[in-house]
């Protein structure tokens, strides 16, 4: 969101649901919560302010005790549960995304090492698992049967879209005598975490719901950033760097770059910043100009004419308004179909080009699904492992409906419902944005940008600012 939006915020919209009164002594007490205070520790009466500006924390005129915070993440003196009879259960939605597994593996091995629950089961092929039929292929993990998992792509409990019946997910994990659910996806997936939490306190099971969100495209808000990003962009800045290499090796070639981004686009962003050969980024939050002085086709003209090749990068939402006169359909998810943005830039690119007399080389390349289905890079693998264990230490507490994540570099417990009700986007207005202007030299069309309707690229920043 953006300043005012978060402004709108109040202690309230961050509070997390709990199923009751902590009163199981945990096992980790004396021993990994025989901690001093820190600057890197946030004790768990602690909280993780909202605001990380003293601007935006002084236009609250609220007392320090009232400023809106986050409960912070980690393990707690008590517990909800009892950890020796506690069951738990993982299911993995959505597309896939760099990490997958190392989550899987992160979950069980904090399950079964520090809190000493043994039955843990997966559930396989997405919310698909939990119904009736699907639920018979579930499989039971081990650390033994995780061992590994962690260096494959892709996700071993498999995945799925589509929207299942609550009434009878909820049934299959009652079945079970499931305690705590871990959901591993996207938005759409977290709604569904939402939806089986509502469904099991109607009927006063406690059922204990933690996501752990999953976005190859980085737009979950009020969260640093999602696990996989990281692996994402820098993959697809070697496919940038590959584009280069061809386009620079022949007479007037022009790389044209795909990349995922429905409707953000930091991969776009970030990867374009991290090959620094890039002479055009198109994002979803920008409108596409094609024609005219400021637009794409002028400014390949430019670019050709100054260094012989041209390198344009494009989020797969990108220019999705240059599509008016076709229909539109939506996929299992519910999702809009996106229409092919590379296939138009492709064919306009060409046929300008070649009216104005110029025969071009173009080399189009759509990496998507090589860039998601790879294994977690070293630092994504570190941040995976972390999420899962925040998520086993908040869902042994008895949170539910609730997310683990990042902000401002510390781990912190939101409700589904904040992570969902919005969409984290590049800022049109803001300093990344302003870099990839910086680094391309691309033309700003007249006006100010306009501003998106979600959060900006406030929290967007990668690791280790």
């Amino acid at each position: 969101m953006h300043t005012g939006d978060q402004l709108s915020l109040t202690a309230a919209h961050l509070a997390v649901r709990t199923l009751g009164p902590a009163t199981v002594p945990s096992p980790l007490a004396g021993g990994l919560l025989d901690r001093r205070d820190t600057v890197h520790y946030v004790a768990e009466t602690d909280r993780v302010l909202l605001d990380d500006t003293l601007d935006m924390a002084a236009r609250r005129r609220v007392p320090t005790s009232e400023l809106p915070a986050f409960e912070p993440g980690g393990p707690r003196l008590r517990l909800f549960f009892e950890p020796e009879s506690t069951r738990a259960g993982v299911v993995t939605c959505g597309g896939l995304c760099p990490g997958l597994n190392n989550v899987v593996r992160g979950l069980v091995l904090e399950l079964y090492g520090h809190y000493g629950v043994t039955s843990v089961t997966g559930f396989r092929n997405g919310y698909r698992g939990l119904t009736r039929a699907g639920a018979k292929d579930s499989l039971t993990l081990t650390p033994e049967g995780v061992r590994g998992i962690n260096s494959q792509g892709g996700t071993v409990l498999g995945t799925s879209r589509g929207g299942q019946d609550t009434v009878e997910m909820v049934d299959t994990l009652t079945q079970r005598a499931i305690d705590v659910l871990f959901v591993v996806g996207g938005d759409g997936t977290l709604r569904g975490a939402q939806e089986i939490a509502d469904e099991a306190d109607r009927r006063g099971i406690p059922l204990a719901v933690v996501g752990i969100p999953k976005t190859i495209d980085n737009d979950i808000p009020w969260i640093d950033h999602s696990f996989g990003f990281q692996t994402a962009f820098s993959r697809a800045a070697e496919s940038i760097r590959a584009a280069h290499t061809e386009a620079s090796s022949i007479p007037d070639g022009v790389g044209l770059i795909k990349l995922m981004g429905r409707h953000s686009g930091f991969i776009a962003a970030y990867a374009s910043l991290a090959s620094e050969d890039v002479d055009m980024v198109l994002v979803p939050e920008v409108p596409v100009t094609l024609e005219g002085e400021q637009g794409l086709l002028a400014h390949v003209d430019r670019v050709l004419d100054r260094q012989g090749h041209a390198v344009v990068v494009v989020a797969e939402g990108a220019g999705q308004d240059l599509f008016t006169e076709r229909p539109t359909a939506r996929d299992a998810s519910g999702n809009v179909r996106l229409h092919d943005i590379g296939g138009l830039l492709r064919e306009r690119i060409t046929d300008h080009t070649a009216a104005g007399g110029r025969s071009i080389s173009l080399r189009y390349v759509d990496p998507g699904y090589a860039i998601r289905s790879v294994p977690a890079n070293p630092f994504d693998s570190v941040y995976c492992t972390r999420l899962a264990q925040a998520a086993v230490h908040a869902a042994m507490a008895g949170r539910t409906a609730t997310v683990v994540g990042r902000w401002h570099g510390r781990f912190v417990h939101l409700p589904i419902a904040l992570a969902t009700g919005s969409r984290n986007q590049v800022d049109p207005s803001g300093d990344l944005w302003l870099s990839v202007l910086e680094s391309t030299g691309q033309p700003v069309p007249a006006g100010r940008p306009p501003t998106s309707d979600a959060r900006s690229d406030l929290s967007s920043e990668p690791p280790g600012r």
